[in-house]
Parts: C-alpha cells; sequence; structure tokens
C-alpha cells in the first residue's frame, strides 16, 4: 500500500484493479499521467497519489457522472486526502487541527468523522482529541465541513472539506435521475 495517498476510492468486493484502471485512465484524462495507485489488503479498498488537486479530481469525477452517469463502472465512493501522517493519535490531532485553523471559518459549524481499518485506535478518543481542540460548534446532521480521519493500518489521512467533497457515485446517479424525471 501506498504510505502517502490524496485519494481513497471504494469499489465492489473483487473489483479493486479494475477500479484502479478506470482511475487512471480519468487521472491521465485529468493531466496526471503519472499518478500511483494500489489496493490495500481490504477487500473494496483502493488509494491514489495524484499531483492534480484530490479536491479538483472530486469535482471532475462529479461532472463526468453528471454528464455521463455510467463512465464510472466500478467507482463507488471517492474521498479526497490533504495530509497523510502516521495512524497515532496525538500525529493525527495536530494534522486534524492545523487543517482546522486554516479552514474552517468562524461561524462554521463541523463534525468529526473517523474510519478507521486495520488499527486499534479508539474512534471515540479520536473524535475527543480533536473536537476538544476546536471551538466551532458541532452539527452532525448537516455540518459546514467534515473533518474527515481515515486510518488504514499504520497511515491516516486527514482532510477538513464540505461534505459535497465525498463523492458517492450511486447516490449522485440517483440524484441525477431524479432531476430527469
Amino acid at each position: 500500500m501506498l504510505d502517502e495517498f490524496n485519494l481513497v476510492a471504494s469499489t465492489y468486493r473483487g473489483r479493486e484493479n479494475e477500479l484502479l484502471s478506470e482511475l487512471w485512465y480519468f487521472l491521465r484524462d485529468l493531466g496526471d499521467p503519472r499518478a500511483r495507485a494500489s489496493t490495500t489488503g481490504l477487500p473494496g479498498l483502493t488509494v491514489l497519489y495524484t499531483k492534480l488537486d484530490p479536491l479538483r479530481v472530486v469535482e471532475e469525477a462529479r461532472e463526468r457522472v453528471r454528464r455521463e452517469p455510467w463512465y464510472f463502472r466500478y467507482l463507488l465512493k471517492l474521498v479526497p486526502i490533504e495530509v497523510c501522517i502516521p495512524a497515532e493519535l496525538e500525529a493525527i490531532r495536530r494534522a486534524a487541527l492545523e487543517l482546522a485553523a486554516k479552514k474552517l471559518r468562524e461561524g462554521e459549524t463541523y463534525k468529526v468523522e473517523v474510519r478507521k481499518r486495520l488499527t486499534t485506535l479508539s474512534r471515540r478518543e479520536l473524535i475527543e482529541a480533536i473536537a476538544s481542540g476546536i471551538s466551532n460548534k458541532v452539527n452532525l446532521e448537516a455540518p459546514d465541513k467534515i473533518v474527515l480521519v481515515e486510518i488504514i493500518g499504520r497511515v491516516a489521512g486527514v482532510s477538513v472539506i464540505e461534505p459535497k467533497y465525498i463523492l458517492s457515485v450511486q447516490k449522485l446517479r440517483r440524484e441525477s435521475a431524479g432531476e430527469v424525471l
């Protein structure tokens, strides 16, 4: 698995290699012919590193799904990662608080979302460690920003993003179909 990645992508169990091929072509079309990608050893989960802005990649993927709903055959979810660090409580807390200080404006609400795999770190401890350092109000239903922590084994990816940057292809297809009707 890559030690540094800026996109986490999920697919159907056993379709990881097809997903990676699909995303390599997509990233090449966007201007990165040297994107790196790897499976994680977990069913359906892959990671990628691109020189492109991961938020822009998600926006482009969203637009592609809107224009061509079946362009992605294997991509289920695409999530941008802003920084990779060792999967240690203090390192994660520090990275999350630094990003939150830069990206969370006064008056904006947030929630901390932790997705952990292959680790014994406690989700509750991580959320408490991060939330205790942020003075903004929490909104679990409709936050302005999400403090996202993706832990895969010994590597953690952290982002502070608007909810729209977590792309669910199936959800977007359903919403687009509803617009057409």
